[in-house]
């Protein structure tokens, strides 16, 4: 019980640090022995922190560990901060509308955190060219501190914690100074980088893959791929600055394991994945318009189900079109989950109860051959090819066979 209380007051003092910001975190005592590997009283170094088990932790975290000996500071700075309590937080978030802000907490109290989360930290300590360059970013943190310039508009490929972390520390200060990571200029897309962390977590992905539209399978530069903590970690280890035609390491040696790397297991979920429950979803839809074929009878009890949650996913889909997030708002998808099905609803119905063709049928089947030819543009999410090849063999159903009779 004791341990209980001691893990609840360490967190809540966490809490107070991240929701208040207090500036007194510059005041907080650094662990004796810990400068013997600093090389100055001014010290800039990347954290990467191990990706956790929840959705929103499965793709890691960075911060920045600021230390300056002279005025017994060391804290972490920290670009992820948001508040849930914000009026229509998640409404803002889909359309791209999300304030996030810069947050100081003290170093051992952002470890302290990672470690009960079994999520490890890894730290990469910057090789400045000169003191006074590690004098300007210190004053760069400590201005980006101030109330009117802490929040920013966040988004997650091309705007958050982690690249806001490498441009403090990269910030072109020096004139005639570039940075060379030394890799090739394109790569995968956004859509496969997000893949190699939900894997284990096909709802995730699906999720992801549904409202990700055709810009997130563009290649990407090497400056989009570090969205990523981890891309950008490895890219510092391999990092160059380059002045007059001279090559100097970024980093001023081996990168340091703060906390440990915890050992991952699967955390479970849905006992189906995608691809099964839409297997089962298109058998029952066979099925039904196979019984419908051999009775001479048209179901219009479950048209208004299937039609009703196609058309919701479409609204959801149509309402990414006006998201400020770039890669969402041109979606192919669309054609499957369609808001024309929602819109024709009752008048589908109300032709079927009469055992007559909507003109919807025919649309939507051209819809979803459109959508079919849309796989040689954009990576659909898991399972809607399947779902699609149902409902198209309803449509022909519909079309064809009900017209003959």
């Amino acid at each position: 019980m004791k341990h209980l209380k001691g893990i609840l007051r360490l967190h809540f003092g966490v809490l107070l640090l991240i929701l208040g910001g207090n500036m007194n975190a510059f005041a907080n005592k650094v662990p004796e022995g810990y400068y013997e590997h600093l090389d100055s009283a001014i010290t800039l170094s990347l954290l990467t922190c191990q990706p956790g088990q929840e959705a929103w932790s499965l793709y890691g975290h960075t911060a920045i560990h600021y230390i300056n000996r002279d005025k017994n500071i060391d804290i972490a700075v920290n670009y992820g901060m948001f508040d849930f309590r914000k009026p229509h937080f998640v409404l803002r978030f889909i359309f791209g509308l999300t304030d996030y802000e810069m947050g100081i907490q003290p170093f051992d109290y952002f470890c302290a955190a990672y470690a009960y989360e079994e999520r490890g930290i890894i730290e990469q300590q910057l090789n400045y060219l000169s003191p006074q360059d590690k004098q300007k970013i210190a004053d760069a943190i400590e201005e980006n501190y101030r109330p009117e310039n802490r929040e920013y508009r966040y988004n997650f490929f091309y705007d958050n914690c982690t690249t806001r972390a490498r441009d403090m520390l990269l910030k072109p200060y020096r004139k005639g100074i570039d940075v060379n990571f030394k890799r090739e200029p394109d790569g995968p897309t956004f859509r496969q980088l997000t893949h190699q962390y939900t894997e284990g977590h096909p709802w995730v992905a699906m999720g992801n893959d549904l409202l990700l539209g055709l810009k997130a399978d563009l290649p990407t530069t090497v400056e989009e791929q570090q969205f990523l903590p981890f891309n950008l970690k490895e890219d510092f280890d391999r990092g160059v600055y380059v002045s007059n035609g001279e090559e100097i390491p970024l980093l001023s040696g081996e990168a340091r394991t703060i906390v440990p790397m915890f050992d991952r297991k699967d955390a479970g979920g849905l006992p189906l994945t995608p691809t099964a429950c839409a297997i089962i979803l298109a058998l029952i839809i066979i099925l039904l318009t196979a019984v419908e074929y051999r009775r001479h009878k048209m179901f219009w009890g479950f048209d208004v189900l299937l039609l009703g949650a196609i058309g919701i996913g479409g609204l959801i889909l149509t309402a990414m079109i006006f998201s400020q997030h770039p890669t969402v708002n041109l979606n192919l998808q669309i054609l499957l989950l369609n808001p024309l099905a929602l819109v024709c609803l009752w008048p589908v119905v109300s032709h079927e109860r009469k055992h007559r063709v909507h003109w919807f049928w025919s649309a939507y089947a051209l819809c979803l051959v459109l959508f079919f030819i849309g796989n040689l543009l954009q990576c659909y999410a898991e399972g809607t090819n399947i779902l699609a090849s149902s409902l198209l063999i309803r449509c022909l159903e519909r079309i064809f066979c009900n017209r003959k009779k």
